[in-house]
């Protein structure tokens, strides 16, 4: 067979992203403290955008015409009016009062701890683990190679507070022997928290019962001898093997279970991730209100100045002109961006207020099931389109702050032939839990037995499969006899 070159002319439809197209799509996807940051940095980088300031202006406008006012005289007469000051003024006067007011001394005076500023608006760092342990390090009666061996084995723990180094590790790197550092670890065992610098669980909660002063006592035998058994809650094995009452051994379990395993999350560097809602819900009689939240996102236009210019006709160099317009293109794009991608969000939130007004009126027990086709559909939009719009954002409603995608999930059948939502089910999963009793907790079957009495028919493998997504432990794992 041949091999030749041709010409063929071929129809054909295709998607092409462009990277208007792409931009659009990315800004979709962005939560609302996302396309802050986003605008901000165009604004940085586009001349042609601009900030409008009108409400800023106006607002600025109004107080400084306030002010004026404050500042004229009510009357012509009272305008010129000398001030008197007698022998009579000056004994009237509060001195005290006057004095207080303007009181220059370096350090400030607070009758009560609650008028003192609050202590977080001063701290400048988060203290560290390491540093905490440094600052002991330092305040400690070390020699030169001993504080340079302790150096190293702080080095090593972790932010939970355990070494894990290896004593030949340390010993190789400081160039001394394992039973030097064995012995500056002993010492940095010493410091606080209680348990820092441990190299299991067992050695950490002995070093707490130690520094107790609880040495030789039932706790140190357990966790000596017995800990296996104690997580497998064996506490009959355990009182005939230390020759005790069982009552003993569940008081030193309850004890035992008020130890730290992770001495050094006190000062973990996890900072507080705040979520700010970008829908805003609310009732006003029998209808619901959806609002975006719009706070700190910029009123963007274009900059009135190249408008002028482009209007003038003035000439411009070729590079600069097509510099101009194609940051022109950029922000009038990105501007109507803006805008479809608020006009998205809004009819997304409408949509699903609709389908959920029973769950925002009375709980979480009505949630109804949903999934994207059917706000796709309801709304006239494709299914990725509502996958994205849904994504990162967050809604607060009458019964709380929740994710959009958490207004999506499957739906079982009940017995009496309705839907009911997954997420429904895990809640009166957890309801269940919450009220047995721990001596005789439910089994996963039991749990399965008792759904089928509020109509819901779910299989075993489910309701373990639900009881795991919600973090709580086999019926052996939440035993208690204690």
């Amino acid at each position: 067979m041949a091999i030749e070159m041709r010409q063929q002319m071929k129809l054909s439809q295709q998607l092409v992203m462009t990277p208007q197209l792409q931009q659009a799509i990315k800004l979709l996807q962005l939560s609302r403290l996302e396309l802050q940051d986003v605008v901000r940095q165009e604004l940085e980088e586009n001349p042609i955008l601009d900030e409008v300031q009108e409400l800023e202006d106006s607002r600025e406008a109004e107080q400084l015409a306030l002010a004026e006012k404050e500042a004229q005289p009510e009357s012509k007469e009272d305008q010129f009016q000398e001030v008197k000051a007698g022998e009579e003024t000056l004994k009237e006067m509060d001195w005290d009062s006057y004095l207080e007011g303007y009181n220059y001394s370096a350090g400030e005076q607070y009758n009560d701890d609650d008028d003192r500023p609050s202590y977080e608006n001063i701290l400048t760092k988060k203290g560290t683990l390491f540093d905490h342990l440094m600052w002991q390090l330092n305040l400690t009666r070390f020699g030169e190679k001993e504080a340079q061996v302790g150096a190293e084995i702080i080095g090593n723990i972790d932010e939970d507070g355990y070494f894990r180094a290896s004593l030949s590790d340390v010993a190789s790197v400081c160039q001394v022997e394992e039973s030097f550092v064995e012995a500056v670890l002993d010492r940095i065992h010493d410091f606080d928290p209680p348990g820092v610098g441990a190299r299991d669980l067992r050695e950490c909660l002995l070093l707490q019962v130690r520094q107790l002063g609880m040495g030789d006592s039932l706790a140190e035998v357990i966790l000596l001898d017995h800990l296996k058994d104690l997580e497998l809650r064996k506490y009959r094995q355990i009182a005939r093997a230390c020759k005790v009452e069982v009552e003993d051994i569940l008081a030193t379990a309850g004890f035992l279970a008020t130890l730290d395993p992770k001495p050094g999350r006190v000062y973990g560097q996890e900072d507080v991730q705040y979520i700010s809602a970008d829908i805003f819900v609310y009732k006003n009689g029998d209808e619901y209100i959806v609002v975006l939240n719009e706070d700190g996102l910029p009123n963007l236009r274009i900059n009135p100045l190249y408008v002028t210019d482009g209007k003038a006709g003035r000439q411009l160099d070729a590079n600069a002109e097509e510099y101009v317009n194609d940051k022109m293109r950029s922000a009038i794009w990105l501007i109507k961006s803006i805008q479809q991608r608020q006009r998205t969000i809004f009819k997304v939130a409408k949509s699903i207020v609709k389908f959920q007004r029973d769950f925002l009126d009375r709980g979480i027990e009505y949630l109804k099931p949903l999934v994207l086709r059917d706000v796709a559909e309801d709304i006239g939009m494709h299914e990725s389109t509502i996958s994205r719009v849904t994504t990162n954002k967050y809604m607060q409603t009458p019964q709380g702050l929740f994710e959009l995608k958490y207004f999506f999930n499957s739906g079982i059948s009940t017995g009496e032939g309705d839907f009911i939502a997954s997420e429904s089910v895990k809640n009166r999963i957890k309801e269940i839990v919450e009220a047995e009793d721990p001596r005789k907790p439910y089994s996963d079957q039991r749990l399965a037995e008792l759904l089928a009495d509020h109509s819901i028919n779910i299989a075993r493998r489910t309701v373990t499969k639900y009881r795991e997504m919600l973090h709580i432990g086999s019926s052996s794992e939440r035993k208690r006899l204690f």
